[in-house]
């Protein structure tokens, strides 16, 4: 009973989160022709290319974010504490926006970027973030005894990394690899560009292209089953590799020196993600100055306000509602309310499109504000984007202290306060700078669930794209990148905590 008001909470945020997907599962069981799955001409096409997509990045960002993310927390070369800062600016470059630059690069260079090889290596630039900001903490705050023991018995870098840092990392590496995978399933833009068919792509060609909102849904439960797999491997990955730590457990030396050619081969894997993530819009820039073209002043502020407003309210309303169901997993002892928290982290594998098609079923009928739907479209889609770090964060706490704070009388919401909200600091501002670049970048769910004239800077980019108005666009996505790039900076000091006991040597 003294949890009641919690299970109440979790309830209704869980709720809110399944009802879309609930309206299209019964939309696709009760609709006429739902007895078979009609792929269409290119349907096996798509599930193959989002197939090998996901395959594709997610072994890439793996391997690039768990190295970066080693090499930058317990590795000294130099340039190292700024190369870790820098780990976060490919954030602030959206794919469809990278995507749209080599395109034009490539028509004044005379070649083509097209196939699902640019493709994949397009969103292993822009994804494997993900990876790297959960397995840098991960790196930074476990194992820190263990790694004194490699060090006292001769054990290097490379031999400490594989027997102790990477098993301790595991569930934090697998909650960013299904991250990646999830935004992989949901991108519309870049694919569109680059020529690749997708499921994203497939679902909005049968749904506005052919009007077949029935073929829309079947695609989109594919691409919900495809990912509730990814999400459920993740989930038991995390359960096998089960490590309680509370943080730095002996000295603040655990730095190998690296030089010579280890000292160069670490630079430049740390160096290339996010120079090349910038210097592709940044080129694209000085090449277009002669031909900019742009929307006026005061149409521009307008764009970027709406964008910005829209992201902080979604960080706001999505951080609240993790937190909740993190907390819950780990304090309601039901295991149909253990079970419930889990699905309802399963709206980021809801394709943009087919989420903003089933909060329009639900919000026509009760006249709900579009920027209402489009706020809760946010939130259902980013909630595993804060929730997977949270529940990391939280496996590392062990369960002593929970028991040690209810012993002395203290209520779940004290020992929330008092105990898990200061040490989930850092996963929470993470996860809140997370959503708030996504939400900046976000395009089929504010393309079509979004108001009459109320534009983002992210819709202007793609219309402008589509109509071949590259230099037009240049700007919209210029500010896109530069609000992103305010949100990676803000994630620089965590970094930088989580490191400074390591610099101290």
């Amino acid at each position: 009973m003294r949890r009641a008001s919690l299970t109440g909470a979790v309830v209704v945020v869980s709720a809110l989160a399944l009802l879309p997907v609930l309206m299209l599962v019964g939309y696709a069981l009760l609709a006429p022709g739902s007895s078979t799955l009609q792929l269409g001409a290119e349907g096996l096409e798509q599930v193959v290319n989002t197939v090998v997509l996901v395959v594709g990045v997610g072994l890439i960002g793996a391997v690039v974010g768990t190295a970066n993310g080693w090499l930058t927390a317990c590795c000294h070369f130099p340039g190292r504490r700024w190369l870790r800062l820098a780990q976060v600016l490919p954030l602030a470059a959206p794919a469809f926006v990278l995507a749209a630059v080599l395109v034009d690069l490539g028509s004044r260079w005379g070649y083509r970027f097209h196939g699902i090889g640019w493709a994949v290596l397009l969103l292993s630039l822009t994804t494997y973030t993900y990876v790297f900001l959960l397995s840098t903490e991960s790196f930074s705050m476990s194992g820190h005894r263990q790694l004194e023991a490699c060090r006292s018995l001769g054990v290097g870098p490379w031999g400490s990394f594989r027997r102790v840092a990477l098993p301790l990392a595991l569930p934090s590496i697998g909650a960013g690899v299904a991250l990646s995978g999830m935004e992989v399933v949901n991108e519309l833009g870049a694919v569109e560009m680059l020529g690749v068919p997708t499921l994203s792509r497939g679902i909005l060609q049968r749904w506005q292209g052919e009007g077949d909102l029935q073929g829309a849904v079947g695609l989109a439960l594919i691409a919900l089953v495809m990912v509730s797999l990814l999400v459920g491997a993740e989930r038991w990955l995390r359960h096998r590799s089960r490590r309680w730590n509370m943080g730095h457990e002996g000295t603040s030396s655990l730095q190998w020196q690296l030089s010579g050619w280890r000292c160069y081969t670490a630079q430049l894997l740390t160096v290339v993600p996010p120079v090349v993530s910038l210097a592709i819009p940044l080129t694209w820039l000085v090449m277009s100055l002669d031909h900019l073209q742009s929307d006026s002043l005061e149409e521009l502020v307008a764009l970027t306000l709406r964008s910005l407003g829209l992201a902080l309210a979604a960080a706001v309303v999505t951080v609240v509602a993790a937190v909740l169901l993190a907390i819950a997993r780990r304090w309601l002892p039901q295991p149909f309310l253990r079970q419930l928290t889990f699905v309802a982290g399963m709206g980021y594998a809801i394709p943009g499109t087919v989420l903003a098609l089933a909060l329009m079923l639900i919000g026509g009928p009760l006249g709900l504000s579009p920027l209402l739907l489009l706020l809760w479209g946010y939130s259902d889609r980013f909630l595993a984007v804060s929730k997977g770090g949270l529940d990391a964060a939280l496996e590392r706490i062990p369960p002593s202290v929970d028991e040690a704070a209810t012993g002395l009388g203290c209520s779940w919401s004290q020992v929330l306060k008092r105990v898990h909200l200061p040490l989930l600091k850092g996963p929470i501002l993470v996860g809140a700078l997370l959503v708030f670049v996504d939400t900046v970048k976000e395009l089929p769910l504010t393309f079509s669930l979004r108001p009459f004239d109320f534009d983002t800077l992210a819709v202007r980019v793609y219309q402008y794209a589509g109509d071949e108005r590259v230099s037009t666009a240049l700007i919209p996505a210029l500010l896109i990148v530069a609000l992103g790039l305010v949100a990676a900076v803000a994630l620089m000091p965590s970094l930088e905590r989580l490191g400074s006991g390591a610099d101290q040597s």
